[in-house]
């Protein structure tokens, strides 16, 4: 989690007048004026608070540094956000003022009840909605597939966050089981397992080992997995968490492709599953190389499957090319932002490919799968609940 100054303190500015101006309508407008200076004594007492928190050691601290300011944050935004939806609601009520009228009170409920309802919200996609599993079922026909592999289940899961549950192994556990109750032929992680660390996988290697599945479980790196968002006393010892997440995959019995291409047999019958580095569009750093993951012609006739952390690796780099043989990209990165209402997410402005599945005009395809833990703020917001997803293949003729 990177916090950057200068929008932090834009922030609380911003804050501080939010809370000056209900300050003043309290005076205005109530007949106690114990609530007015209750609001301002607590507005001064959450401006000490947000700024001991910016003041936490953010990429030096220890590995649970970053759970506290997720959690102290978040708490802080849950009761300003509101604020903002009061504050909004109560300007509207004031408008008839202009023409002389009095302040509509109703107007004025509203905004409370809503932002009452926001609160509680917040709340209930931080201790319910964050933990609540969803498993998605997607079927994706490949154009020539070889026949043994139609009906080749393939269960991905991605962005799991560990750090953000520390050493609480409940919820990894949880999704283990999950996972193996879809008896799939394949599992496949998309990257991003922990936050900062390798040191945040170690309590979750046990239940992450009892992943199992006939062709095993295939993992990637993401842009979170490299140890960029520490600070490192030397080269040598980011190199050596490096080397311990390597080991720790191989503890859990995890397939880690480094930029590398495996092929899967079924009888005289194979696809390849091709595994990149991070490469992401800025600011995330570009590790990975599709060129020396396969060094083949990629318009060849093999079946393939890619994954890659980013979506808009396929974006920039597959859907672009229409001879680019790859039939299915799976992705993660997006988290949907972690909020999605009625089929609508912010991350929609930020990535063309932001959830779900995704055919290019070529007919290559992509499924991104939003993830499943959280980082930055500990929510999952409506429908963007953390998600498992059961991909069948099926063949289909191009003829």
């Amino acid at each position: 989690m990177r916090l950057m100054l200068l929008p932090m303190i834009s922030m609380i500015l911003l804050n501080v007048g939010v809370d000056w101006c209900i300050y003043r309508q309290l005076r205005r407008r109530s007949g106690n004026r114990r609530i007015a200076a209750l609001q301002a004594i607590t507005a001064m007492l959450l401006l000490a608070y947000i700024i001991v928190v910016i003041c936490l050691p953010r990429r030096s601290g220890g590995d649970g540094m970053l759970i506290t300011i997720m959690w102290l944050l978040f708490g802080y935004l849950t009761v300003y956000i509101p604020k903002y939806i009061i504050l909004i609601f109560d300007m509207f009520a004031r408008l008839p003022r202009l023409w002389g009228r009095p302040v509509s009170k109703p107007v004025t409920l509203v905004g409370v009840i809503l932002g009452t309802l926001c609160f509680i919200g917040l709340w209930w996609s931080a201790l319910v909605t964050r933990t609540s599993l969803h498993v998605n079922h997607v079927e994706i026909c490949i154009p020539d597939l070889p026949e043994a592999f139609d009906g080749y289940r393939i269960v991905q899961f991605s962005d799991a966050h560990v750090g953000t549950y520390s050493s609480d192994t409940s919820f990894v556990s949880r999704a283990v089981d999950r996972i193996n109750s879809l008896r799939a032929d394949l599992i496949v992680f998309t990257g991003d397992i922990v936050n900062m660390r390798t040191s945040e996988l170690e309590p979750h290697t046990a239940p992450f080992s009892r992943l199992t599945a006939p062709d095993g479980v295939l993992s990637i790196l993401g842009n979170h997995d490299y140890g960029d968002y520490s600070e490192w006393p030397s080269a040598s010892a980011k190199k050596a968490n490096m080397s311990r997440l390597y080991d720790l995959n191989r503890r859990m019995r995890w397939h880690l492709l480094l930029d590398q291409t495996i092929y899967i047999h079924r009888g005289n019958d194979s696809i390849a599953v091709i595994g990149v580095e991070n490469i992401g569009d800025p600011p995330f750093p570009t590790y990975g190389s599709l060129v020396r993951a396969y060094p083949g012609q990629l318009s060849d006739s093999t079946t393939k499957i890619l994954l890659t952390h980013n979506p808009m690796h396929w974006n920039d780099s597959i859907s672009a090319d229409p001879s680019a043989n790859i039939a299915l990209t799976l992705s993660g990165h997006t988290h949907a932002m972690q909020c999605e209402l009625f089929g609508w997410s912010p991350a929609r402005y930020r990535y063309p490919q932001w959830g779900g599945l995704y055919t290019s005009p070529a007919g290559q395809q992509l499924y991104v799968n939003i993830g499943l833990g959280a980082v930055g703020a500990p929510v999952r917001i409506g429908q963007a609940v953390p998600e498992i997803t059961l991909i069948t293949l099926k063949r289909s003729n191009t003829q």
